[in-house]
């Protein structure tokens, strides 16, 4: 009887672990524009960064950078969640100082500038619930074009004067961002 009921309990632990097995093994498909994350300093020895933003990574896949981020309406500034902009330290945009935080950064997207947006938004999905009552400051800057072109959708920060610029670019679309400290 002690040899059944070992056996028995052994079965049942068996079926348990293959039951949590197969629950824990459904994983989501990968995302069609995957979220990335850029920072500066960009060097990843460096711990104490100023700034970074998390965004999705959307491809052109054929179609016009105008399509995708249409000119004049608030864009999210990639796919998916809207960017999530963190600043470690105060910085400035145009002349209005914003506060170390995390912040939602939306553009509005046009043919010869885009204006760049900082807002008190979070977790927000798309920018279909953006209210502009909640900017923190804006600025326009001017486009410009690429060489090459980007197939999917990237931020990058250099080194400027007193600050880092957040450079956008997709297509041949290039837009530079200014923040200083």
């Amino acid at each position: 009887m002690k040899k059944t009921t070992f056996i028995s309990t052994l079965a049942f632990a068996f079926i348990m672990l293959l039951t949590t097995n197969v629950n824990a093994q459904k994983f989501s498909k990968l995302d069609k524009s995957p979220m990335d994350a850029a920072a500066y300093p960009t060097s990843y020895e460096e711990a104490n960064k100023l700034i970074k933003i998390v965004y999705g990574r959307p491809q052109l896949k054929g179609r016009d950078v105008s399509t995708l981020a249409k000119n004049g309406e608030v864009w999210r500034t990639g796919a998916n969640e809207a960017a999530e902009l963190t600043l470690y330290t105060d910085m400035k945009l145009g002349k209005t100082t914003v506060k170390a935080g995390t912040y939602t950064f939306y553009t509005i997207p046009g043919d010869k500038e885009w204006t760049a947006i900082i807002s008190t938004d979070l977790n927000v999905w798309g920018s279909y619930f953006y209210k502009k009552s909640n900017d923190v400051a804006r600025i326009k800057v001017p486009v410009t074009s690429g060489d090459e072109s980007l197939e999917a959708f990237s931020i990058a920060f250099t080194k400027a004067d007193n600050g880092v610029h957040m450079h956008l670019g997709w297509g041949k679309t290039r837009v530079a961002v200014p923040f200083t400290k």
